[in-house]
């Protein structure tokens, strides 16, 4: 088949390479234009731009499919769309123009974590498994019948960003079979069924660490905005971001937020027990052990 590939980020390269190691023809890689990266702000390409000009594969850089765009991609004839966590809307009548249509990898158990954020959000709950699922893309948000997926069990100290990348390899392999069925014709489409769960986009806001919760909710919150937008909480009006904690075992009474060290352990209270820091970055400096940061900061350190 001749196939339109739609991905930005680096979760969607491994599917872009098993497209472009298959029997199928990828006649065009739609992907978001380069982004400012680093201190410098560089403007770099996106993961998926790198990797199809690698690939010796032609590039569409679009931040929106519009009317032009559009053109661009029907006068292409394809057979199938792909999207793989683009990041823009596809709208008619782009959306019926391939033969078979549009399908969509998705990093979640549908219709649990609809939206962008479905890894994090999955974290975040503390599920305790998610997924990766094949479905036809429709006009309405992540809401079209399945044709293939996979269940995978989250780790227990499984961060966000670990996650995805343990994901996208395995998404990979799924969407790749799918695809072979759609081609052969062999392929069948489940509506999906259950409760839907909505995963927005984080924002910088859904990393403030709230240590009234359970140390365990506190815990899983951490791992899923890892990492983006970053975990962090505030040392009197000077933020913190906390880079990396694990459960603390054996742990005192410690009052919520508050920061105590036991031997070369820094631990935290929370609502219902505490986390052991082990890396922090303090506001305008660089990352460091969290004893280096606790021994630099006093005594009765607070964290809200």
């Amino acid at each position: 088949m001749r196939i339109i590939f739609a991905g930005t980020p680096e979760a969607a390269v491994p599917s872009l390479e098993a497209l472009a190691a298959s029997a199928h023809e990828v006649v065009r890689v739609v992907t978001r234009p380069p982004a400012p990266l680093g201190r410098k702000r560089v403007l770099t390409p996106s993961p998926v731009e790198a990797r199809a000009v690698e690939l010796g594969l032609p590039v569409l850089r679009a931040s929106r499919l519009r009317e032009d765009e559009t053109a661009e991609l029907v006068a292409l004839d394809a057979d199938l769309a792909v999207v793989v966590a683009y990041g823009g809307l596809v709208r008619e009548p782009l959306l019926s123009a391939p033969r078979l249509g549009w399908v969509n990898l998705h990093f979640s158990l549908l219709p649990r974590w609809r939206g962008a954020a479905p890894v994090q959000r999955a974290v975040i709950a503390g599920d305790r498994e998610t997924g990766v699922e094949v479905f036809r893309l429709e006009a309405g948000l992540d809401t079209g019948p399945v044709l293939a997926s996979e269940t995978v069990a989250i780790g227990a100290l499984e961060t966000a960003g670990h996650l995805l990348a343990r994901l996208a390899p395995i998404g990979a392999r799924v969407l790749a079979g799918a695809v072979d069925r759609l081609a052969d014709g062999t392929a069948v489409a489940v509506p999906q069924e259950g409760e839907p769960t909505l995963a927005p986009k984080l924002v910088l806001d859904d990393g403030r660490l709230d240590w009234t919760r359970p140390a365990e909710r506190v815990f899983a919150r951490l791992r899923g905005v890892t990492p983006e937008p970053g975990a962090w909480t505030t040392v009197g009006d000077r933020r913190l971001k906390v880079l990396e904690a694990a459960p603390a075992r054996d742990a005192g009474a410690i009052a919520p937020g508050a920061v105590a060290a036991d031997g070369r352990r820094v631990l935290v209270g929370c609502g219902d027990g505490a986390l052991e820091l082990l890396r922090v970055q303090p506001e305008g400096r660089a990352a460091m052990p969290a004893d280096t940061w606790l021994r630099g900061a006093g005594a009765a350190v607070v964290l809200t």
